[in-house]
């Protein structure tokens, strides 16, 4: 007799999510309408130009938004806690122990004034309940993990001391010395070269392997979007255009500008391909009409008066616009 598998819980799970700005009597929009369910071991990618709400969506998972910038409704669940509204002592239990983050710049994430070595045994200290040793030999082991050659010696260095390439292999130590259960990695590779940036994802991949942990991978780099991840979203203008599986989105976009996006990363005999325009200021688009109306090949008066909603296709991918036939 065959049984049916009971569907896993997720991870964290977002509804409705709305970010803004600015005076609460005219806010202005920076993030739309965001649904995603982020499952355990799973990994997903958010792709889309600056200004399209990545970094927002993130720092509002970990309640770090920007001075100015919050939650006006929608939900952020993981298991029976809503972080949306909870107080900072409360997220300080799930930062580090149960999500964690490595921002694009690890040496302004790291405290310039302790050791790395202290840093990332404070963390285990602070959630793991390890003493003073322990939590240090621990820092030692996860720095050995990340490629950081003499761990023991480097670990009594400071940030400064570290090229940014180390200084990010630091920054995932000390995501990932509790063992989360998502780690968040927020363009974990802009400004550094090329064979470091290889390496960076190389340890990130390598590390969420061996800890089991989901990852939420923010970047702009399209290719480690493809080799890192299960699923897609494309935002813009702080809206989801589309959704699905890696190789659905990236080998066959649908919605236009994620023909355009794809498109722009993958040159072909040195053609430059770019989407025509530059995108919206956040809150200046009208919430009536499709965010990328203005630069749209397909656009007709329909996108500008009425704002698309998303479409499933029949592999349960979703898309948002007015003008494309789904399978």
């Amino acid at each position: 007799m065959t049984t049916t598998p009971v569907p896993t819980a997720p991870l964290v799970e977002i509804e409705g999510l709305r970010i803004v700005s600015g005076d609460p009597k005219s806010p202005r929009a920076i993030v739309q309408r965001i649904d995603v369910d982020i499952q355990p071991g799973r990994r997903i990618g958010i792709v889309g130009e600056s200004g399209s709400g990545k970094s927002m969506t993130a720092g509002a998972i970990m309640g770090l938004l920007p001075e100015g910038v919050r939650v006006e409704s929608g939900s952020i669940r993981t298991g029976d806690v809503e972080l949306v509204g909870l107080s900072d002592r409360a997220l300080r239990g799930i930062r580090g122990r149960v999500i964690s983050i490595v921002y694009q710049n690890a040496l302004s994430a790291l405290n310039p004034v302790f050791p790395v070595g202290r840093q990332i045994a404070d963390v285990a200290r602070a959630h793991l309940g390890l003493g003073r040793r322990a939590a240090h030999a621990r820092a030692v082991e996860l720095m050995t993990e990340m490629g950081i050659p003499d761990a023991a010696r480097r670990a009594l260095d400071y940030p400064h001391q570290f090229s940014g390439g180390m200084a990010q292999r630091v920054a995932i130590a000390m995501a990932l010395v509790c063992e989360p259960q998502l780690l968040i990695a927020d363009e974990p590779t802009t400004g550094l070269d090329a064979t470091i940036q290889v390496q960076v994802l190389a340890t990130i991949a390598r590390s969420i392997t061996g800890t089991g942990s989901a990852l939420l991978l923010i970047s702009h780099d399209l290719g480690a979007v493809r080799n890192m991840t299960d699923e897609v979203i494309v935002l813009y203008a702080g809206m989801v255009l589309e959704r699905g599986t890696t190789d659905e989105v990236m080998n066959d976009p649908i919605n236009p500008y994620t023909k355009g996006l794809v498109a722009s990363a993958d040159q072909d005999g040195g053609t430059i391909s770019f989407i025509p325009g530059r995108i919206p200021e956040p809150g200046s688009v009208s919430e009536s009409s499709c965010p990328f109306a203005d630069r749209c090949p397909l656009v007709t008066e329909l996108c500008r008066t009425e704002r698309p909603g998303l479409r499933e296709t029949s592999t349960g991918r979703v898309v948002a616009c007015h003008n494309v036939e789904l399978p």
